[in-house]
C-alpha cells in the first residue's frame, strides 16, 4: 500500500495517491473491480489537476478582493440583472471577446462584481489579469523605459479576460493614451475586457480628450457593443462600517 502511494507521488499523481490511500483506509479496495478502480483513480487525478490549475489562475490574476458570483447581491434595485449574470456566468462573453462596462458611485460593488466575474472565469479555465488603471499605466511606463513594452503589451493583449479597475480617476496623457488604445485595439473582438469606473460612460471622453482621434477609437471599440452595468444603491462599505460599529457597541 505505502509503496504504491509513494510511486504515485513520485509520478506526480497526487490525486490518485490521495484516493488510493482513502480507499485503503476505508477498506474499499477489495470491493472495486479493476475497471471501476481505474476510473475512480483517473477522475480523482483529473479533479485534482483542475483544482490546482484553477487555484493557480486565481493567484496569477492578482484580484483585489475575494468574490464569487454566488455571493453577489443581484436585483434591479442595485442595477445588477440576475438573468444577465447567469448568462455571463457561462463565460460565453469571453469566447466572443466582448467588453463589459461597470459604472457607479464609490462603494456600490463595482470592483466586487468585476472580481466575481474574473474569479468565475478562472474556475472555467480562462487566464485573467486584474489591474488598477494607475498601476497598469505605471507598468507600461516602466516597460517603455527598460525596453520591454512590446512584450508587456503582447502579454496583456493575449490574456483571455482583462479587468481594468478605477478607470477615469485621472486623465490619460500623451503616451498613456496611445498605450491604452493599443491594448484595446489588439483585444477588440478577440479577447474579453471589463472596465470599472466611477464615471458614467458619457463622461469617459473627457478622460481622453488630449487625443480626440485615440479617444474616438477607444470608445468606439468599448462602448457600442458592450454589456453595461450601472450599479446603484447605498455604499456597501458604509453598511459594513455601520455593522462593525454596532457590533463593537454591543460588545
Amino acid at each position: 500500500m505505502e509503496e504504491i502511494i509513494k510511486e504515485l507521488h513520485s509520478l506526480k499523481l497526487s490525486g490518485m495517491a490521495r484516493l488510493w490511500a482513502s480507499l485503503g483506509e476505508t477498506k474499499r479496495l477489495d470491493k472495486l473491480t479493476l475497471v471501476d478502480g481505474i476510473m475512480l483513480l483517473l477522475q480523482a487525478e483529473r479533479d485534482t489537476r483542475t483544482t490546482n490549475r484553477n487555484n493557480r489562475l486565481v493567484k496569477e490574476a492578482d484580484f483585489r478582493y475575494s468574490a464569487t458570483l454566488e455571493q453577489l447581491q443581484a436585483g434591479s434595485h442595485r442595477g445588477v440583472d440576475s438573468n444577465m449574470l447567469a448568462v455571463l456566468g457561462t463565460g460565453s462573453y469571453i469566447d466572443k471577446g466582448e467588453a463589459i462596462l461597470i459604472t457607479g458611485a464609490a462603494g456600490v460593488g463595482k470592483s466586487y462584481l468585476a472580481t466575481a466575474l474574473g474569479n468565475k472565469a478562472c474556475h472555467q479555465g480562462y487566464k485573467v489579469c486584474y489591474f488598477n488603471m494607475q498601476k497598469l499605466l505605471g507598468k507600461l511606463k516602466l516597460a517603455r523605459v527598460d525596453g520591454t513594452i512590446i512584450k508587456l503589451v503582447a502579454k496583456i493583449s493575449r490574456v483571455d479576460l482583462l479587468i481594468i479597475d478605477d478607470f477615469g480617476m485621472k486623465a490619460l496623457e500623451g503616451q498613456q493614451q496611445n498605450d491604452f488604445m493599443e491594448i484595446i485595439e489588439d483585444r477588440h473582438g478577440q479577447k474579453a475586457t471589463i472596465i470599472v469606473s466611477q464615471l458614467p460612460v458619457a463622461n469617459w471622453y473627457d478622460v481622453m480628450k488630449g487625443n480626440t482621434t485615440a479617444a474616438d477609437a477607444i470608445l468606439d471599440r468599448l462602448v457600442h457593443t458592450s454589456v453595461r452595468f450601472e450599479l446603484k444603491g447605498a455604499s456597501m462599505r458604509q453598511k459594513s462600517n455601520i455593522k462593525s460599529t454596532e457590533t463593537h457597541r454591543n460588545d
